[in-house]
């Protein structure tokens, strides 16, 4: 070809080609800066690696951390260090739960040693077990030290008072134990106040004190003095409010939900949820199905039924159960789940949405209940857990609230409790 006879390009020509470039450039931009933006599902990632997930409450068996149930691998269970490690979340309070029995001294006596039982698997699986993966807790302090770590963080809670029995002793021996908050009261009355599920069974009227006993008052003055936090789920509306006000440190809901998006008996009303703000508390939004929205007649009865063959019919049994029957307990609860679909992560935020709405970002927080007939439909085991991160990035809440949610207030509340206490001792 003789380059010679090739003409140059016009004025036009470049000028066309100039723009043609800039468009071009301009158009690959954008692109890039598509690709680059975050996603949901990246955000919610990167906010999750970065932030404390503290899940407010954990139930386990009385033979957690054991030959029989390692607190490393549980097969076929919602929580284990392996689980939590991988999903993500980086602490919980493990439950030293008791349901309640007769108020006389052989009733006490065993409330005492099972709650024995699991503070020992607790601190078995923190001190003994597995040291170099998870570590207890017990200040806010604390929390913050271990997660800069690194570490998966133990903490405790106990629920229901019936641990104490009468001796007001008990509660800086539990404090000591490692026990940062106490619910006051489970499923039936106790000495410490009425509970939002009399049971009839132990002899329950809807009220046996009018809300808090003077006892309960006791309690809870000794609660603030050792630096423990005062827990309100499961109390009737009466000791809740009445707990509320009588504190001298902020309360919590360690894992309730709200009346405003669905009407339950252990659920808070507008009321409960004003005052918790009033006081400073936090209410942790739980992922417990029947609390999130109404459960079909028809999926009520059959798990009702699938209860009964498995003689889990009895406050508590489901703490109780050996792996057999919670196997097959998980096997027919899924069926059913099936067959009548349960709440969802979506669920949970809706209850989460409302609490903010009405009483602020620095009140609400988030629990499972996992092990305790807790977890919903995206979030139903600790591999789950940046589900709920992901829902609440999709709804907009920003990384500063994301972080208040699943921690951030509740190490706020931890901490004035520790100050409150200090104080009190100061006297």
């Amino acid at each position: 070809m003789d380059r010679a006879n090739i003409s140059k390009p016009s004025l036009a020509t470049n000028l066309l080609r100039t723009l043609l470039v800039g468009l071009l450039l301009v158009a690959t931009g954008c692109v890039q800066g598509e690709s680059d933006a975050q996603t949901p599902v990246t955000l919610a990632t990167e906010i999750q690696d970065e932030i404390l997930t503290l899940d407010s409450h954990i139930d386990i068996p009385l033979n957690f951390a054991t030959g029989y149930d390692d607190a490393m691998a549980r097969p076929g269970e919602q929580v284990d260090l392996e689980s939590m490690r991988e999903g993500g979340l980086k602490a919980g309070f493990f439950i030293v739960y008791v349901g309640q029995g007769a108020r006389d001294e052989e009733g006490y006596a065993k409330a005492k040693a099972d709650a024995r039982t699991k503070f020992d698997a607790i601190r078995r699986m923190t001190n003994d077990q597995y040291p170099d993966h998870i570590s207890l807790a017990v200040t806010a302090a604390d929390v913050e030290r271990l997660q800069a770590e690194g570490k998966l963080i133990a903490l405790i809670g106990i629920e229901n008072g019936y641990v104490i029995g009468k001796d007001l002793s008990l509660i800086a021996t539990y404090r000591d134990l490692g026990a940062r908050y106490m619910t006051l009261v489970h499923n039936g009355h106790n000495d410490i106040g009425d509970s939002a599920q009399p049971r009839p069974a132990l002899g329950d009227g809807t009220s046996e004190h009018g809300g808090l006993s003077d006892f309960g008052r006791e309690v809870i003055g000794e609660m603030n003095r050792v630096g423990m936090l005062v827990d309100i789920s499961h109390v009737s509306k009466a000791t809740m409010l009445q707990a509320t006000a009588a504190s001298e440190a902020p309360v919590i809901a360690s894992h309730s939900s709200v009346n405003g998006v669905f009407e339950h008996v252990r659920n808070l009303d507008d009321e409960q949820l004003d005052a918790i703000k009033v006081a400073g508390g936090v209410v942790q939004i739980v992922a417990f199905d029947s609390y999130l929205k109404a459960v079909p007649t028809e999926k009520r009865e059959a798990l009702n039924a699938l209860r009964q063959v498995l003689g889990l019919t009895s406050p508590g049994a489901f703490a109780g159960m050996d792996d057999t029957t919670r196997a097959n307990y998980r096997q027919g609860r899924a069926m059913i789940n099936q067959k009548w679909p349960g709440a969802d992560v979506s669920d949970l935020v809706n209850h989460i949405d409302y609490a903010v709405q009405r009483i602020g970002i620095d009140h609400v927080g988030i629990s499972s209940d996992f092990g305790g007939g807790g977890g919903v439909e995206g979030w139903n085991h600790a591999l789950e857990t940046s589900n709920v991160t992901l829902e609440l990035v999709r709804r907009g809440y920003s990384r500063e609230s994301i972080t208040k949610l699943w921690g951030g207030n509740l190490l706020r509340v931890m901490r004035v409790a520790e100050q409150t206490a200090e104080q009190l001792q100061a006297g």
